[in-house]
């Protein structure tokens, strides 16, 4: 992955945080890495809304790209689902102390960035998968 890949993901977690928490989420982790015999991996954003208890993705992409799917949300396929299953269950089987919730639930943001990196388009899934 390029470095400015790299930037534009994190550039894109971080605008995901702030506007979540805008709308009343609490932001309990960012970029949660998890690291178990069974599943390796990070978990972008981990928070509450409510009684839900919720892991979302965040993908990014530029408006001037080509590849990929014209709506960056649409990027979590099949495959990237049952990882963050995964990587959701390792994490509340890990916590010393989960939160108390009463739903569980797996979100997709997708931002996309014009050439100047300007927000030209930002899409909150809930319960995307």
């Amino acid at each position: 992955m390029t470095v400015a890949r790299q930037q534009l993901g994190r550039s894109a977690e971080r605008l995901a945080a702030s506007r979540l928490a805008a709308a009343g989420f609490s932001i309990l982790g960012r970029n949660v890495r998890i690291r178990m015999a069974e599943v390796v991996g990070e978990i972008d954003l981990i928070a509450l809304d409510g009684d839900a208890l919720v892991f979302v993705e965040v993908k990014a992409g530029r408006t001037s790209s080509s590849a990929g799917p014209e709506r960056p949300a649409l990027a979590v396929g099949p495959r990237k689902r049952r990882r963050l299953r995964r990587l959701a269950t390792a994490w509340l089987a890990q916590a010393e102390r989960p939160p108390r919730f009463g739903v569980l639930r797996f979100d997709v943001v997708g931002v996309r960035v014009d050439a100047c990196g300007r927000l030209a388009a930002f899409e909150h899934l809930r319960g995307a998968f």
